[in-house]
């Protein structure tokens, strides 16, 4: 026989069951909370170097229709390796632009972290997320030196047109290696420049990656039809 408590327990356990089944799947685009690995900075990942301010305005600038055609998108996925089932890290996501092809390509057994230390930007994307219906993405608030990613959890990361807004590149890309799965690889799209003025040169950028670990393993300019963009492969 039930005591007068066991039925309201029972009750309480069925609503609570009734409540989580009403969650939509895409409230868990919400920004996450992830440890970093276990990554100490030294002094010689110490760099001296013009960067230029992260950009904080109008996100719209990022949705030109041609961008897709333009950059080559797909093509910059196939050379990641990115597909169905992947886990991909898209660093300083901005608008989301990368972040849902991403989503659309790695399909509903893959996974899409959108990192970016704009928490706005992270409010952009995960409406974004839900009105696209794409509950594979995870929005994470990052530090300027430290994506907070899990240890060994992706198998692509891309730094899409950031890399010159980033102070401390190495310490950034030292966590973002040890967050890499063994055979990830990490794009860097970006354009010739001096640091300060949206751009850094690629001799600059590969000096510094490989300062972090990586290898070099692909140099292309199909990025852009000018040539004034490049976009280089690393592997950890």
């Amino acid at each position: 026989m039930l005591s007068p408590a066991q039925p309201l327990s029972r009750i309480r356990r069925v609503a609570l069951l009734f409540v989580l089944l009403a969650v939509p799947s895409a409230v868990f685009t919400s920004v996450a909370s992830i440890p970093s690995p276990a990554v100490q900075p030294r002094s010689t990942d110490i760099i001296h170097r013009p960067t230029s301010r992260p950009y904080t305005g109008d996100l719209s600038v990022f949705e030109d229709p041609k961008r897709d055609k333009k950059l080559q998108v797909n093509r910059v996925m196939d050379l990641l390796e990115i597909h169905t089932g992947s886990t991909v890290a898209d660093i300083g996501a901005g608008s989301g632009w990368f972040t849902v092809r991403a989503a659309r390509r790695v399909g509903s057994s893959g996974r899409v972290y959108a990192v970016d230390i704009n928490r706005s930007y992270l409010d952009y994307i995960r409406d974004r997320a839900q009105k696209e219906k794409l509950p594979n993405i995870r929005t994470i608030l990052g530090k300027s030196d430290d994506p907070r990613l899990h240890p060994n959890s992706v198998d692509a990361v891309l730094l899409m047109k950031t890399y010159h807004e980033v102070a401390q590149p190495i310490v950034l890309l030292r966590h973002v290696r040890a967050a890499m799965r063994p055979g990830a690889r990490l794009g860097i799209i970006d354009r010739d420049g001096q640091g300060d003025d949206h751009g850094v040169n690629r001799d600059v950028v590969i000096g510094e990656v490989e300062r972090a670990g990586f290898v070099l393993a692909a140099d292309y300019g199909f990025v852009k039809p000018d040539g004034a963009d490049y976009f280089l492969i690393f592997g950890p």
